[in-house]
């Protein structure tokens, strides 16, 4: 891992893929012990997640169905706070179990949007599996079920998060080092 440069930014190495496993890993462990016994539907939010909702998937041994919703709320290294939703949600989720799969939550808005659409489409029990949390951008009050690694509220990009569209196929994970 050495220093990239995508589009006008430059980024440092900041979290290596096996740490990333590894979180990955204690995630799908507490899902596979929580839900035993029950046929859960991910619900993986694109773009971001793709990669956190492949590996993860892979180690989940209940049986389940997998769907896919696409939001946006960012523009370059900023969020809009207005969620909008560019693919929607179709299944009928009444009395359904549902793990949302989301590659990070920072300031929580993308977040509440999507557990306010399941609650009014009859879900008997949602849980959010995120691999990394940002704590100190959080804004909102719902409980988080199960986060693969709490990081500081630094820009950043790799497995998965871009930056205005570059840098999703990075194995692991970088940040921001200068914000011109």
């Amino acid at each position: 891992m050495s220093k990239i440069k995508i589009h006008d930014k430059y980024f440092e190495p900041f979290i290596p893929f096996e740490k990333i496993e590894t979180a990955i890993s204690k995630v799908a462990e507490n899902i596979n012990n929580d839900l035993e016994g029950r046929t859960p539907i991910f619900l993986v939010i694109l773009n971001g997640s793709f990669m956190f909702a492949g590996d993860l998937l892979k180690k989940i041994n209940l049986p389940c169905e997998v769907s896919f919703v696409k939001l946006a709320s960012y523009v370059g290294t900023k969020s809009t706070e207005k969620v909008r939703q560019l693919i929607g949600f179709d299944e009928d989720i009444v009395g359904r179990t549902i793990v949302i799969v989301e590659d990070i939550i920072d300031s929580g808005i993308t977040m509440e949007n999507v557990l306010g659409q399941l609650d009014s489409m009859g879900a008997a029990d949602v849980r959010i599996a995120t691999l990394l949390f940002k704590p100190e951008a959080f804004q909102k009050s719902y409980d988080i079920d199960y986060i693969g690694l709490d990081i500081p509220n630094d820009f950043i990009v790799g497995y998965g998060l871009d930056y205005d569209s570059q840098g999703r196929n990075l194995k692991d994970i970088y940040k921001i080092t200068d914000n011109n």
